[in-house]
């Protein structure tokens, strides 16, 4: 070993420039998979030291439709210090006349808020508001024009803002806002008349309770203390449920990407150290006559290869280590919560053993062969046959894959997800080096071309020593991973492009009670006459049982189970609504006033394994309502019209307090007038219009893609850096062929045409392939991780591959120059 030391060193310092390809190809892996890692870690970190902040205290019970009662409210206060917020949506106008805005409202105790700070910019006039006064967001001032001082109006109050929001601790535990956020205390929500029989709101009870307290165990509790009543209960733990899990999932799916970044560049790794060590051959050669062992230069390669890879992947997790930070500094107000700046050794340690392996896998074949390399190498050269790997590395091999699939799969959050991605990459790899198996046989079988420089590139894909399956992996990898890149790309352009249909209703209205439709009417009629509407009655309701099982009992709910996460819009209907079609089952009688049925959407349906006849229980304002399942229906959601997932029949349900729920479809120059007459003739009333839902889903859809393209990025390194490894595995051969064609009288322009050409053919055969490959990729990410439309620009996606195919005519061609300045009597001498 000491010896293989002093060689393998004094080796590196002379020609170690040939394992720069290595170094790059584990650098850009390990610090995609480091960066991903330590900024996913560090934002759930984040949320995880905020959870009590962002739930607003160590246990919260929810409601809908309602306020607590005093028995309720006594035996909350009883277990802890309580405080009470309400929150709605609502319409704000001014003084000035402008359009009427939406804003989440929320109605704040005293008492609020009991964990966290709540701040208003410099220059409030008070520190919260009181009674007639109200706190609101920065964008709703910038918005409207408004500053400290000024007047708007909510409902039938006219308030004071008195300052503008700078810290609210528990905004992020809220959920998911239309509009910004006005803050009043209770005083000031009742005077606005906003909560009214049948409005849509919420109420939340948060309470700090004394250390030791077992928070999810009181919860579940002081939920059965008072069955059916429709409370639900949530801890700290558990706060921002919904942004935790899809700031997981978009881990995952970036931490997916990582991998095939890896992946790729262990194909890059395999060229680059195929090409070192053929460059090595007679050096090897000469070793085994002077003595040297197998072991030995083995030991003395991987001595270089180790030294190589390590800093390769210790600069890849110095990178990754730094990239919350440097997100944080370039991109911070697009995160969710800054993020806790710390060192994360679980992602890096996955990284960096993850790089070693993939490092280890494609290194191996190259590093078996050049131990296995003969001493009469140094008189057969190139003629030398190429040798199958011994049962021992393939052993070895097999191992090691055995290990990166299990450590990629238990280190991901969906393990499901992970195996399945990581078997599809190593299918792939095995499908290209068959498809390239295929490409040289059949350009063997081939009539041989006239022209002749033809007839030497197609050649070039076939005789003996050709790298065409080694090229065909790197290609086809590369063309896969920039295609499915692409359609990922412009479907979620796409999406954030057309996400608003042509037929879309312009205004959703809420809290539109039913005495009030004339007047409601009315008003829309005057701002756009020939408006057209839908209303249906609504209320809120939450699955408590399910055949009979309560959902509480429920420990492990299906990941894709959302109708029993919180409380639904519901409503009933004698007729089958608009957009709905019977996929299983019988829609009820016109006249029916039996007991209650009920009709679910069919993937929500598929979801909890319910069929036809089973029983639900339906909580409505306090009220348990057992139903049975009639129909499952499919929604055309993509109307945007009015859709539940929840119909029931008419009868019983219609006893309870509820408000209507009305859709406005007419012309997009008519919103600033129909805001202004439904907000004069009924301020209680609220608008929702269309495109700022639209626009909002398009910013989030926009961070998505911003984020799937920064780790796109290093992907595409890592796919040219494979591409250049590929052209130097074959340079050697390739110095032979441009000496022979320099003494035969070809020239310059003859050599590169035919690199080109030979490059141009493989190009084009795996175009299609690479098309079928990624595309699949991309569909599968779209529709099944983000379960979004598929909708990739085509072009776009011809324009990517046509540039994949040129820039790798330009890496072929460019690698090989330094061919053409070889002298042919160098180049004989020394091969």
């Amino acid at each position: 070993m000491r010896l293989a030391w002093r060689l393998g060193l004094r080796d590196l310092r002379r020609g170690g420039r040939g394992l720069l390809l290595l170094a790059l190809c584990l650098f850009l892996g390990t610090a995609a998979l480091a960066g991903i890692g330590s900024l996913s870690a560090s934002i759930l970190a984040a949320l995880e030291g905020q959870s009590r902040a962002m739930l607003g205290g160590d246990l919260q019970l929810r409601i809908s439709q309602r306020r607590a009662t005093v028995e309720e409210s006594a035996v909350f206060a009883a277990r802890g210090r309580l405080s009470e917020t309400v929150g709605m949506r609502a319409m704000v106008q001014t003084d000035t006349g402008a359009t009427p805005t939406l804003v989440d409202l929320k109605g704040v105790d005293n008492r609020w808020p009991l964990v966290g700070t709540f701040r208003l910019a410099p220059g409030a006039l008070a520190s919260r508001p009181h009674g007639r006064q109200a706190a609101i967001a920065p964008a709703l001032a910038d918005r409207l024009g408004l500053k400290v001082g000024d007047h708007i109006r909510i409902g039938t109050a006219r308030l004071a803002v008195i300052g503008l929001i700078a810290e609210e601790p528990d905004a992020l535990g809220d959920g998911f806002s239309f509009g910004p956020r006005v803050i009043v205390d209770m005083a000031g929500l009742d005077a606005t008349n906003a909560v009214q029989p049948g409005s849509l709101y919420e109420s939340r009870y948060r309470l700090t309770l004394p250390p030791g307290t077992d928070a999810e165990a009181l919860g579940n509790r002081l939920v059965a203390r008072f069955p059916g009543a429709g409370w639900s209960e949530r801890t700290a733990d558990r706060a921002a449920s919904g942004l935790r899990r899809g700031i997981a999932q978009l881990g995952q799916f970036l931490l997916l990407v990582g991998l095939a970044a890896l992946a790729i560049a262990g194909v890059g790794v395999g060229s680059g150290v195929s090409a070192y060590l053929a460059g090595k051959t007679p050096i090897i050669a000469t070793l085994k006559v002077l003595g040297a062992r197998s072991r030995t230069i083995a030991a003395m390669f991987l001595i270089q290869l180790g030294l190589v890879a390590g800093a390769g992947i210790g600069g890849g997790l110095i990178l990754g280590a730094t990239v919350p930070a440097i997100v944080a500094a370039v991109a911070g107000d697009a995160l969710p919560v800054p993020p806790r700046l710390a060192l994360y050794p679980a992602p890096l340690l996955s990284a960096a053993v993850l790089g070693l392996i993939v490092g280890i896998l494609f290194a191996l074949p190259a590093l078996a062969r050049a131990r296995s390399v003969p001493a009469a190498t140094l008189l057969r050269g190139a003629v030398a046959r190429r040798r199958w790997p011994s049962w021992r590395v393939i052993a070895a091999m097999v191992g090691l894959l055995a290990a990166l699939i299990a450590l990629a799969v238990l280190t991901a959050s969906d393990q499901i997800l992970a195996l399945g991605f990581v078997g599809a990459i190593a299918v792939l790899i095995l499908a290209l080096w068959l498809i390239g198996l295929a490409i040289r046989r059949g350009m063997a079988k081939l009539p041989r071309p006239r022209r002749p420089l033809l007839r030497m590139a197609l050649a070039n894909l076939h005789r003996p020593g050709a790298q065409t399956d080694r090229l065909v992996v790197a290609l086809g990898l590369g063309f896969s991973l920039f295609v499915a890149l692409a359609t990922i790309d412009t479907s979620l352009s796409s999406e954030m492009t057309n996400a608003a249909p042509a037929k879309a209703p312009r205004f959703f209205a809420i809290d539109l009670q039913p005495e009030d439709t004339p007047a409601f009417r009315a008003a829309v009629l005057r701002a756009a006459p020939g408006a057209r509407f839908e209303a249906t009655p609504s209320l809120r309701g939450s699955i408590v049982a399910l055949k009979g099982q309560r959902v509480a009992d429920m420990k492990n709910l299906p990941e894709d189970a959302w109708v029993l996460r919180g409380d639904r819009t519901i409503t009933w209907a004698a007729t089958l609504p608009a957009r709905n079609t019977i996929s299983a089952g019988k829609w009820w009688p016109s006249d029916y006033r039996g007991p209650p049925l009920v009709s679910i959407e069919d993937k929500a349906a598929a979801s909890l394994g319910l069929k036809i006849g089973d029983e639900i229980t339906v909580a409505v304002l306090g009220v348990d309502v057992p139903a049975r399942i009639a129909a499952f229906r499919t929604i055309d959601w993509s109307g945007l019209g009015l859709n539940f997932a929840i119909v029931f029949s008419p009868g019983l349900i219609e006893e309870a307090p509820h408000s209507l729920l009305a859709s406005i479809y007419t012309p997009a120059d008519r919103d600033g007038p129909i805001a202004l007459e439904v907000g004069a003739a009924l301020p209680s009333v609220t608008l929702i219009r269309v495109g700022d839902v639209i626009g909002q889903i398009g910013e989030l859809l926009g961070r998505i893609a911003f984020a799937v393209r920064a780790a796109a990025a290093v992907t595409v390194a890592a796919g040219v850096a494979v591409l250049v490894g590929a052209v130097a595995a074959s340079a050697r051969a390739r110095r032979l062929d441009a000496v022979i064609l320099k003494l035969l009288g070809g020239s310059r322009a003859q050599i590169l045409a035919v690199q080109a050409m030979e490059y141009a053919v493989l190009g084009l055969l795996l175009a299609a392939v690479a098309l079928a490959i990624g595309a699949g990729a991309g569909w599968y990410v779209i529709v099944q991780v983000f379960n979004l439309p598929w909708a990739p620009d085509w072009g776009v996606v011809a324009m990517t591959l046509a540039a994949s195919i040129v820039v790798t005519l330009g890496i072929g061609v460019l690698g090989s120059l330094p061919v053409l300045n070889v002298r042919p009597a160098l180049a004989l001498r020394e091969d």
